[in-house]
């Protein structure tokens, strides 16, 4: 698979698939711009090189085009990131898209509308991809967040640039990343897992006990597990169609040799609210009505010491229901371990939502190895799945 750093762009111009897929306030201003730094070190090659740049992304879920979700909220904090001038087109592909990509001039950006306005995105059409394909020379991926989907931007498109068609700077760092995972990790290897369902995640727990040493379940998932232990899980989240699964990974699990480390105590509470009561009780003993919400001390510490003495540690999903401050202190210990261990000499990778946020909340985004800009791409990867965006890069 070759990269941007496989060509030279002077006068030539790149279309980019970026994802900046980024949340706004309600006056739409962009809260969080993570997604656009992590794609700024390809855009500048690019213009550096004497080259322009036409990016293409999507924003949330829009049925139809959507004033709110518009990409044209997000052009100042684009150009705040990247220095230079940011160019809107209202338009994605057409000839009003089109003029915009050839008036552009050399060592600036062009900012497509939001891709998912036209349903044909998602469809993966031929005819779309060749639409957009009109805009470029060049067809760069740098969008790791959706590089496991087939969409016409992200895997169809590429068909339309053989021998002209490279990954961009972090989607190669995030391939190479988990790749280094599954095949080159230091042990010991450590993976703590979590999130709410284990239906979400049997192809990764699966995947994950051909290369760990210790597989840690934590959050809404565990209970599953407990259950299929034949603990009393109160009223806490438990997959029944999953109790069999669970089963059977706990089996695969010693047959392999693997430590496998489910909560040894819980905060329980009476209801899933924010304010409800709560109690530490024994992960193997919740009473009935009480629901447990988050690991407890004891499990903090048991898995504080594990990724200690570990020399790779992969996190991916929160230890409770992160969003409530009375459960959130589970992964907010976990983000401290990773952080410890990485001061230590630990390489650490951490992806999904609420445990990146976790760590951008606390301050410790900086102090892990590598933090994945891909939730569903992480764990699709971490199955060993190929995906469809990175497959359209390699083939010829």
């Amino acid at each position: 698979m070759k990269t941007v750093d496989d060509f030279n762009f002077k006068g030539k111009t790149a279309l980019v698939r970026v994802d900046f897929n980024v949340p706004l306030d309600e006056n739409g201003i962009v809260t969080d711009p993570t997604r656009i730094r992590r794609a700024k070190p390809t855009i500048l090659k690019i213009l550096n090189d004497g080259g322009k740049a036409v990016l293409m992304s999507h924003l949330g879920r829009p049925k139809g085009r959507d004033e709110k979700l518009s990409l044209k909220h997000i052009v100042p904090a684009v150009e705040k990131e990247l220095g230079v001038p940011v160019h809107f087109s209202p338009e994605i592909s057409g000839p009003v898209a089109e003029k915009a990509a050839k008036d552009l001039p050399f060592g600036q950006v062009l900012l497509l509308e939001n891709l998912r306005f036209d349903p044909r995105e998602k469809k993966g059409d031929p005819g779309f991809a060749r639409e957009l394909a009109r805009l470029g020379d060049i067809y760069v991926n740098d969008a790791f967040g959706t590089a496991h989907r087939a969409h016409a931007s992200t895997a169809v498109i590429a068909r339309y640039f053989p021998g002209r068609k490279a990954a961009g700077h972090l989607l190669a760092s995030e391939t190479n990343t988990i790749q280094k995972l599954l095949t080159e990790a230091r042990h010991p290897v450590t993976a703590i897992i979590g999130g709410a369902k284990v239906s979400s995640k049997i192809g990764v727990l699966e995947n994950l006990l051909n290369v760990v040493d210790n597989l840690i379940i934590v959050g809404g998932m565990a209970f599953t597990f407990l259950k299929a232990l034949g603990y009393p899980t109160g009223n806490s989240l438990v997959e029944d169609d999953y109790v069999e699964t669970a089963r059977n990974i706990l089996e695969k699990a010693k047959t392999n040799n693997i430590r496998l480390l489910l909560p040894v105590d819980v905060v329980a509470a009476d209801r899933f609210a924010p304010d409800a009561q709560t109690r530490i009780v024994p992960a193997d003993n919740i009473p009935d009505g009480w629901m447990g919400l988050d690991i407890g001390p004891k499990t903090r510490e048991q898995i504080a010491r594990v990724v200690n003495q570990s020399k790779t540690v992969l996190w991916n999903g929160p230890a409770g229901v992160f969003e409530m401050e009375p459960f959130a202190e589970g992964t907010v210990a976990i983000a401290r371990a990773l952080a410890e261990a990485t001061k230590n000499g630990a390489f650490t990778v951490v992806g999904g939502g609420d445990s990146v946020a976790a760590l951008e909340k606390y301050g410790l985004a900086g102090k892990v190895s590598y933090v994945s800009t891909g939730g569903g791409a992480m764990l699709e990867m971490l199955e060993g799945k190929e995906l469809p965006g990175i497959k359209a890069l390699e083939e010829e």
